[in-house]
């Protein structure tokens, strides 16, 4: 019987392959699949190592990898089944490039790292016909590549959100509240939860409480168990023109929440309502930092573009500069609002940069803006979050379906998986917009293209 069972487990027992794009994602990833076991092609070895060197976050999982086999080497051979940690079950090796019989290269008529990591696969298969032997990667191309060849291929899923409906979720409206509730919000500024909802909302969740004509905004207070009434707020001369606005300038206003994921299609406002917010509170802050992730033109780094390292880096950071300026054409030259926005800047108060730039600096006393977060990975987002000392407040913006790095997509990028986590928190808050507010025509393009 024992035998029985025994043979059944190297049965199920799966082998695999993780190729580049697995790595530089997590560079952790080799133990995340339990008692099976790990293949690392040795062309992944030699891809790691055009990314060793540099200051993003890819540049940092392909050290920390390299350094990882290194350790494991010492050991003995990498090209030997090693226990993974000092794991009983799962082992990892590195598989040195051939292939016997199909060849992917000959297949797809070109050499090149990803079909040298599909014939590892391949003969892997057929090494050890008893297991299933599995591809692992981002590329999507190269998981169709795969699958043409017969061999089974995934995503790296550890770090994938599978429910995407917070993502998406307008701010609930609630119809048939009845007056006495409404007067009461109004009158007392707040309301028992019970007296609206039957299960409790998520904390911070917001809410538009009708009653035909009347209405009322209001949020979640989950240490309280209340609604609060929302007072519709300006900041620094930014009038929201919506109830999502409201909302949203709301908690970034609200110094008791330090994390704020804001959330939706561009024109919806998300940066200008953060920097307005970071402008108005000015004064409880040491910094306000606002940067963004570069992501290179056409899969080039930034060195390939012309200029010194400051042209370089313009059209990346316009964008947070327009948003800037609108606010500070509000007012005239010569008024103490617009004065202030220059100063700031000459006195860095007020630091514009792109996000690498800020990568290993102190994030303490600081109001701090990550526009694009949906082009980050949950690994970079994690770690923004843990350097945050004290006094720190975070605004993560983007829309997770507008992504422009390769290995990405709704389910795997930094803000999903953000809002995923911090969505029933007291100290957090998330908030999707959905109405485009900047002007007639980008309403209409948003609503013709």
């Amino acid at each position: 019987m024992a035998l029985k069972k025994k043979a059944k487990v190297q049965e199920e027992k799966k082998i695999f392959i993780l190729d580049t794009s697995v790595i530089l994602h997590d560079h952790n990833s080799v133990n995340k699949f339990e008692e099976h076991d790990v293949v690392i092609p040795i062309t992944v070895l030699e891809e790691l190592d055009n990314f060793k060197k540099g200051n993003e976050t890819i540049n940092f999982e392909a050290r920390e990898f390299i350094r990882f086999l290194d350790n494991k080497s010492k050991e003995s051979t990498l090209q030997e089944w090693r226990p993974i940690n000092g794991r009983t079950t799962g082992r990892m090796l590195v598989a040195m490039y051939a292939h016997t019989g199909l060849n992917a290269e000959e297949v797809f008529g070109e050499e090149k790292p990803d079909h040298k990591i599909l014939n590892t696969a391949l003969v892997m298969k057929q090494k050890y016909p008893e297991h299933k032997v599995i591809l692992v990667t981002k590329d999507i191309n190269l998981r169709l590549k795969a699958k043409s060849l017969g061999l089974y291929s995934e995503d790296y899923k550890n770090d994938k959100i599978e429910n995407t409906d917070l993502l998406k979720e307008p701010i609930e409206t609630i119809e048939g509240i009845d007056h006495e509730s409404i007067d009461k919000i109004y009158s007392d500024g707040f309301i028992g939860f019970k007296k609206i909802l039957k299960q409790e909302p998520f904390a911070n969740q917001c809410f538009i409480l009708k009653n035909g004509s009347s209405s009322v905004l209001a949020s979640y207070n989950s240490e309280e168990k209340v609604f609060e009434r929302i007072n519709k707020a300006t900041a620094y001369g930014i009038k929201p023109r919506n109830a999502e606005q409201v909302f949203a300038l709301n908690v970034l206003l609200d110094p008791d929440i330090k994390l704020v994921a804001l959330q939706g299609q561009s024109g919806t406002g998300k940066t200008l309502l953060a920097l307005a917010s970071a402008l108005e509170q000015r004064r409880n802050y040491k910094q306000i930092f606002l940067a963004r992730p570069i992501i290179p033109l056409n899969n080039k780094d930034i060195g390939y573009l012309p200029g010194d390292i400051k042209s370089k880096l313009n059209p990346y950071m316009e964008p947070l500069w327009d948003n800037l300026k609108m606010i500070q054409n509000q007012f005239e030259q010569n008024d103490s609002e617009y004065k202030a926005i220059a100063q700031m800047i000459e006195q860095e108060k007020l630091v514009i940069q792109p996000l690498a730039y800020i990568r290993g600096r102190s994030i303490s006393n600081i109001y701090f803006i990550i526009d694009e977060a949906q082009n980050l990975t949950p690994l970079e987002v994690k770690t923004i979050i843990t350097r945050a000392g004290e006094n720190t407040k975070i605004i993560f913006t983007g829309d997770i379906n507008q992504i422009d790095t390769p290995y990405l997509d709704t389910h795997s990028n930094g803000l999903s998986y953000l809002i995923d986590k911090i969505n029933n928190h007291p100290m957090c808050s998330v908030i999707t917009l959905q109405k485009g507010e900047r002007s007639e025509l980008a309403n209409l393009a948003n609503e013709l293209l």
